[in-house]
């Protein structure tokens, strides 16, 4: 999960939070007045998220009524699909 910090907090601190980002692989928030304005994060391959990423991605979720039941009723309405040769 990213840390939040202000734009006025990085331009004191920048040198230290460029090394936790290089060292640590830690990200940030920068925001300006109270609102996110940018992202800083560690260049390259992202080794993935954590679960609590996760659970804040999907804790705001809205999901509609019937969903569950719509996605049910396509899943056995699918057609069976054989395995392709070099799967088996």
């Amino acid at each position: 999960m990213a840390t939040r910090i202000s734009a006025t907090a990085l331009d004191h601190s920048l040198s230290e939070i460029l090394n936790r980002v290089l060292y640590r692989e830690e990200r940030f928030i920068i925001e300006r007045s109270g609102k996110p304005v940018a992202r800083l994060e560690p260049v390259g391959p992202q080794k993935g998220v954590t679960l609590e990423e996760v659970v804040e991605k999907l804790g705001n979720l809205k999901v509609p009524d019937g969903f569950a039941d719509a996605v049910e009723a396509f899943r056995r309405n699918m057609p069976e699909v054989e395995a392709p040769e070099w799967a088996r």
